[in-house]
């Protein structure tokens, strides 16, 4: 099994079940499913795709899926989460307990949940941090404050609005004397084709943090906030810039510059729209308005097309190596690299996006790259911009750069996949990494651990 292969279909194991499959199974067949799955066809087919090639066969089933796993919060109730979990301590009162203490702080640091974004419909990743200060005598089972978070982050949201529920839902069902939420959010920042070729400093990541407070935490400067705070930075969590209630930037997704859709794209649009409705959401309400046109937007990145790739002229002869001159040298070859090309893509097994960055090894006499950087970036992005499986990106890039920096070239691609924090695996901060080899590097080891040798030096 490859390393995309694990990144799909790796699952953990508890009590001999298989996790991933329990979480999934439940929606096959269900109509909100099935009207998913028909949308998902029409947005394949607007992108110009065969929806019965291998690789996108099932691929509108495992969308369908993905999504409503990732929205089941609007079928969940708090209160199912809390009433059983709540009890009884004696000393946790604004008097001092038997021991001559008082009652305090409980904080939950670091729970890792994702949302999935009402402006764009991608899903963004969340570092929750809840306290609450007890009362009545009543504590709260600590699991039950991630799981109250994770209600609301399984469903449409923003960072604000996810905030002011989660901690308006535990101000609610524990009746403390005061509830305090500071969300980390970091939303994917995928750009277009031209951005991407154009714009190499592009940043992935577009990061903002809130905070909500109630009871004693209403008030952002009460002293309550003060040891909240103090309590995150002491194990390194700074939200010094983290915004309060009506000071977030609303556009806070990169989606939202997004241009209008045009009359060819209406079919597409009308496929998001749908899919809002079977997930039981309101396609007309005010802050999904635009979604859909946002949604097709991004997809149409990955639109199939026919564009040739032009080498300019660049393919040359197996086995020879280029001088500064560009005469032909059978000098002493040594092992080149260009490393960190960054790149974007497309899952075509779920249509969620994944990211990274190219290393590309080969020989050269004179250490120096015959075509460039830009050229090698370019063809990068060239097969970046599809449908993809990370295996497929990493051989397609090693064939065509083959064909100008010799036959002998590596290829090494590093990856971070939206459908492994996104989906019932839910693993977040994992990499995959996979291989491709041609000539003298699929057969010598030595060659292959010096190219390996080489990538951690340039991170």
């Amino acid at each position: 099994m490859g390393a995309l292969d694990e990144c799909h279909y790796n699952v953990e194991l508890e009590n001999g079940i298989n996790v991933g499959e329990c979480v999934e199974l439940g929606f096959e067949g269900e109509p909100e499913t099935l009207a998913i799955e028909d949308a998902v066809g029409v947005l394949l087919q607007g992108l110009g795709e065969d929806i019965n090639r291998e690789g996108l066969r099932k691929t509108p089933l495992r969308v369908a899926k993905a999504l409503r796993e990732g929205t089941r919060g609007y079928k969940q109730k708090v209160n199912d989460i809390v009433s059983g979990a709540l009890f009884p301590e004696a000393g946790l009162e604004s008097k001092f307990g038997h021991a001559g203490g008082a009652g305090g702080l409980v904080i939950v640091r670091d729970l890792d949940h994702f949302s999935y974004c009402e402006s764009c419909l991608l899903p963004f990743q969340v570092k929750c941090h809840v306290g609450y200060v007890p009362s009545g005598q009543r504590v709260v089972g600590l699991s039950k404050l991630s799981r109250v978070a994770e209600v609301f982050a399984k469903r449409l949201q923003d960072p604000q609005r996810l905030a002011d529920e989660v901690c308006s839902a535990l101000q609610q069902g524990i009746k403390p004397t005061g509830v305090a939420v500071v969300l980390q959010c970091s939303h994917i920042h995928f750009p277009d084709f031209e951005s991407a070729i154009f714009d190499p400093n592009h940043h992935g990541w577009v990061k903002i943090s809130v905070m909500s407070g109630s009871g004693v935490f209403d008030n952002e400067k009460a002293d309550s906030w003060t040891d909240f705070l103090s309590l995150l930075r002491f194990r390194g969590i700074n939200v010094d810039d983290a915004c309060g209630r009506g000071s977030v930037n609303k556009s806070w997704c990169p989606s939202q510059t997004f241009r209008k859709m045009g009359a060819s794209d209406s079919a597409m649009v009308s496929a998001v729209s749908s899919i809002l409705s079977s997930l039981g959401e309101d396609p007309s309400r005010k802050e999904l308005a635009e979604t859909p046109a946002r949604f097709v937007k991004w997809l149409l990145n990955f639109k199939n097309t026919n564009l040739d790739m032009n080498l300019n002229g660049f393919v040359r002869s197996k086995r020879d190596s280029l001088t500064p001159n560009g005469d032909v040298s059978c000098n002493e070859e040594h092992i080149c690299s260009e490393l960190n090309l960054s790149f974007w893509s497309q899952c075509e097994h779920h249509l969620l996006p994944f990211h990274g960055v190219v290393h590309i090894g080969y020989f050269s006499s004179n250490r120096i790259n015959p075509v460039g950087k830009s050229l090698l970036q370019s063809v990068v992005h060239f097969y970046g911009f599809k449908l993809q499986v990370q295996e497929r990106l990493t051989r397609q890039i090693a064939e065509t750069v083959s064909t100008f920096l010799g036959e002998d070239v590596m290829v090494v691609v590093e990856a971070s996949h939206t459908c492994m924090i996104s989906r019932g695996i839910e693993k977040f901060g994992s990499s995959t990494a996979t291989v491709a080899v041609l000539g003298r590097f699929s057969t010598d080891p030595t060659a292959r651990a010096k190219f390996l040798q080489i990538i951690p030096n340039s991170c």
